[in-house]
């Protein structure tokens, strides 16, 4: 095989693979082949530029064509396994511990899928545990979205749980962090609390009786802002996480589950080590961001002489220019710039799912990144490259010509009108799949030419009913909104489409997979997925 067949071998290969080819990617696999490619790597990267330029031309389907004239070595790859320090077959217990204040995304599959493959691998099991003791972010509705999302990714939880129902215990462990002068009441104001942790200054508050006092933040003598319950830590460690850090806080706001029952709620950081040791979590993951709070798990739990699981982080999943903060997400929701927060542009469950993208992938796709701390932002196609590869195995084929033109043929034995793409209506031989082929005559003209051999294959209809696809992009664009990131398709699909029902999805030829979001009578809604 000479040179340029090589270059095409692999151009071909990666651009089938990544939608596009990179010369970059394909030299390096060129001189992996033919070392002697190096000796002259100006006149081969020239070369390089121009295959790749000439096949990042062609459409999906020529390059599928195309590729079928060459082998490839499949490498045998190696299963990556999820390994836990000191686990034991059939002991191991994860927990899955979201907040119930917004829609899952992107990054709580990962974690998700890392604790109960994890329990999956050592035959145990993964709890869901709802850490619900913020009043003012949470509600059902999250709850609930949060389990139909872990339902539609296939995860089963073993149990569930929810932080909230534990108040009253967490009430006498604090009382207990009292009895052991490790814990005490503090009514400075925030910007003083501020100040003093900067600066490892104790306050006053820290040498006051706090039983007292603690008693009167759950009487309800104390407003919201006006007490706090704070660890007695070490206000000159070098980890600003151990300096005196809240562990309860006053709350009045109603709580989507327990109501008004209570209005002094604990921190994050008081109930997790808590609720992991009673619930008896041998394996507690967590994204790394919590690092430097591993010792404040570790001492809130050798205080109250309770027994410690192994942590684990890993580090946090997103997708590049597509935000899963709420922060982010809220404001374009409520200013109606996405579709609520199912928006295909979303890397919300709700949105993979909107899209088009199977479950499968997700799970392919996080779990490529696995325990590791390395911080990952990939962009949208490693994802929709492993949907693609599932989807070509199930996926049925229809035809849908965007922004259409119509076309008389002349002399056909058959389907003397056809409707085919603007793009492809030029002058020029071409051939109807499926068909025969013609002779593009004039602007809306054509004549038969029988079967005789045609590169140029193009996808028509004849009877159609009228389709539009949603193309979403990137929802940012240098970290602000794009107002660009939706594009819009109208053309014609095959008469047959009008029989598919909402959510299935289907390969247009020439044209990508599309799932069919809405359906009237007159029309079709697409979304397009990959």
């Amino acid at each position: 095989m000479d040179l340029k067949e090589i270059i095409k071998k692999f151009a071909l290969k990666n651009a089938l693979d990544y939608g596009k080819a990179n010369p970059g990617a394909v030299v390096g696999k060129i001189i992996a082949k033919s070392p002697d490619a190096k000796k002259d790597m100006k006149n081969t990267m020239k070369l390089v530029n121009e295959i790749v330029s000439q096949i990042n031309k062609m459409k999906k389907e020529e390059i599928e064509e195309e590729i079928k004239n060459y082998k490839f070595v499949e490498k045998k790859k190696e299963e990556k396994t999820l390994s836990l320090p000191n686990a034991e077959e059939g002991k191991v217990i994860t927990r899955f511990p979201p907040e119930p204040s917004g829609y899952p995304h992107i990054g709580h599959a990962k974690a998700a899928f890392l604790d109960y493959e994890s329990a999956n691998i050592y035959k145990g099991k993964m709890l869901l545990r709802f850490d619900d003791t913020n009043p003012e972010k949470e509600s059902q509705e999250y709850v609930d979205a949060i389990k139909e999302g872990l339902k539609w990714l296939g995860i089963k939880w073993f149990e569930e749980s929810y932080t909230s129902d534990n108040i009253k215990s967490f009430y006498k462990y604090a009382e207990k962090m009292i009895e052991k002068d490790r814990a005490y009441v503090c009514t400075c104001s925030g910007d003083k609390i501020k100040e003093n942790r900067a600066g490892s200054t104790p306050c006053d508050c820290r040498n006051l009786d706090p039983l007292p006092r603690w008693k009167k933040m759950l009487s309800g003598e104390y407003k919201k802002g006006e007490a706090i319950l704070r660890l007695k830590g070490d206000l000159e460690s070098n980890n600003t996480a151990l300096r005196d850090p809240t562990l309860f806080r006053i709350l009045p706001e109603n709580h989507y589950r327990q109501k008004s029952k209570y209005f002094v709620w604990p921190s994050y950081d008081f109930v997790a080590p808590i609720m992991d040791s009673m619930e008896k979590v041998t394996h507690a993951m967590r994204t790394k961001e919590y690092e430097l709070r591993n010792p404040l798990y570790f001492l809130i739990l050798e205080i109250l002489e309770l027994r410690k699981p192994e942590l684990i982080e890993f580090s946090r999943l997103q997708i590049k220019n597509a935000p899963i903060s709420k922060r982010l997400i809220t404001p374009l929701v409520k200013e109606k710039k996405v579709m609520g927060w199912d928006d295909p542009r979303l890397p919300t469950l709700s949105g993979l799912k909107r899209r088009g993208i199977l479950p499968e992938a997700v799970k392919t796709f996080v779990l490529r990144f696995g325990l590791s701390k390395v911080e990952s932002e990939p962009d949208w196609e490693m994802l929709l490259k492993d949907n693609r590869k599932l989807l070509d195995k199930i996926s049925k084929h229809y035809f849908f010509v965007p922004d259409p033109v119509k076309i008389k043929i002349k002399n056909a034995p058959n389907n003397e009108i056809v409707y085919i793409p603007k793009a492809d209506s030029e002058k020029g031989e071409i051939r109807l799949k499926d068909l025969f082929n013609i002779r593009i005559t004039g602007k809306n003209s054509a004549e038969y030419l029988g079967d005789k051999l045609v590169p140029k294959k193009v996808q028509w209809v004849s009877e159609y009913i009228e389709a539009e696809v949603l193309i979403p992009g990137d929802l940012l664009k240098d970290d602000k909104y794009n107002p660009d990131s939706l594009e819009l398709v109208k053309g014609y699909a095959q008469k047959e489409c009008s029989r598919l029902n909402i959510g299935d999805i289907i390969q247009f030829e020439r044209f990508g997979f599309c799932r069919l979001d809405k359906k009237n009578k007159n029309k079709l809604t697409f979304i397009f997925s990959c």
